[in-house]
């Protein structure tokens, strides 16, 4: 699968392959899970190959990843406005979206900023800012610098290993992996904690 992507990548002209870049990047926010960190890495390698340049490269993948971040900002901040808190839509009450945006204006812009280094949750931390109404230019912002650093790490990658493309998808699915194991503990410690809370309190 690999090589067939990096196969039909490297033989587009650099304008398509710029386009691709900037295709996957954007999807991979808005209809997850798809090989975006995969094709950026592949973009690397072929900026080790002259065939694309570095900054355009990383410009490109960084702005189709905010604007498909900012996609499912905007449409959960409008799902909030107009259908969450009148009551529509059933299994999403209003109690809970209040919850959600108590815990984003709390801990919100942080995770923003690392959004782009938690695996498997980057579309969900986009749609629930929205529903929280956090700032949309900080959220940009923030969006952005999560996106660059993401982005050139991976791109430097692709560089570093160039057509060996299939060590830094191992990489990649090692982090990942773990990434998720720990994001999960971490989310049930808080869910545990929670209960406990509550049961003490009715106590």
């Amino acid at each position: 699968m690999v090589e067939d992507i990096l196969k039909h990548i490297s033989e587009l002209s650099p304008l398509w392959i710029y386009v691709a870049l900037f295709f996957f990047s954007f999807v991979e926010n808005v209809f997850p899970p798809s090989p975006s960190d995969l094709v950026v890495v592949i973009g690397g390698s072929l900026i080790a190959e002259s065939t694309i340049h570095f900054i355009p490269a990383l410009l490109i993948t960084t702005i189709g990843s905010v604007i498909g971040f900012m996609t499912l900002f905007l449409i959960g901040g409008q799902l909030d406005k107009k259908v969450v808190h009148a009551g529509k839509i059933k299994f999403i009450s209003i109690k809970s979206v209040d919850k959600v945006e108590n815990w984003f204006m709390k801990y919100g812009y942080q995770i923003i900023l690392a959004n782009r280094f938690l695996p498997g949750t980057r579309s969900v931390i986009s749609f629930f800012a929205g529903l929280s109404k956090l700032d949309f230019k900080k959220t940009v912002i923030l969006s952005a610098i999560s996106a660059l650093v993401w982005n050139s790490i991976i791109i430097y990658l692709g560089m570093i290993f160039g057509y060996n493309i299939k060590k830094v998808d191992q990489l990649i699915s090692t982090y990942n992996n773990v990434a998720i194991i720990i994001t999960v503990v971490i989310v049930l410690y808080f869910v545990v904690r929670f209960f406990i809370q509550k049961k003490k309190n009715r106590s």
